[in-house]
């Protein structure tokens, strides 16, 4: 369902073809919800069957021009205000922490410096490309420079936790 979201959601802050939502998915959307091209694609198709999305031009080669529709925006602007139907919170990553007993200590905290390293170096990625990004006034901006904030405290809150695992797990070889 988000990745329907996010493609209406592109669509409604500006027309383009699959190939300009795909490069803006993979400059800024792909922090939040990353999408292939055959499912960006396919999800298109599927916004269009439904009336949610109109092609506006076809150009060379059959590249499609695509906008919102206003049943699109309605669909949009409904699923933006019900949070209450996402679906439950799973994270496989936090999976394996709750489950890290079931390994020897030591490859216990190899993984735990690897969640480490892994947060810093996002953060790293997502520092460079607030950094590339000409942040106007605009709304669009505005809303995408707040989710690639969460970003970058999530993958800082996320180190800081590692380490103190990391820390945790020294302690604990330390008393046995």
């Amino acid at each position: 369902m988000s990745l329907r979201m996010a493609a209406l959601g592109l669509l409604a802050q500006q027309p383009g073809s699959g190939y300009d939502l795909l490069k803006t998915f993979d400059k800024s959307m792909a922090n939040v919800w990353p999408a292939t091209q055959s499912q960006l694609y396919g999800e298109l198709n599927k916004l269009a069957d439904a009336g949610l999305i109109e092609v506006t031009h076809v150009g060379p080669r059959g590249r499609k021009e695509y906008r919102i529709t206003r049943a699109g925006r309605a669909e949009l602007q409904r699923w933006m205000m019900s949070p209450e139907e996402d679906p439950p919170f799973r994270d496989a990553s936090l999976l394996r922490i709750f489950l890290l007993g079931e390994v020897e200590p030591e490859q216990a905290r190899r993984h735990m410096v690897a969640v480490a390293e892994h947060a810093e170096s996002e953060m790293k990625r997502l520092e460079a490309l607030r950094d590339s990004i000409d942040w106007d006034d605009s709304d669009s901006l505005f809303f995408g420079r707040a989710a690639l904030e969460y970003g970058l405290r999530r993958g800082a809150m996320e180190a800081t936790w590692a380490r103190w695992v990391i820390d945790e797990i020294g302690r604990r070889r330390k008393k046995l």
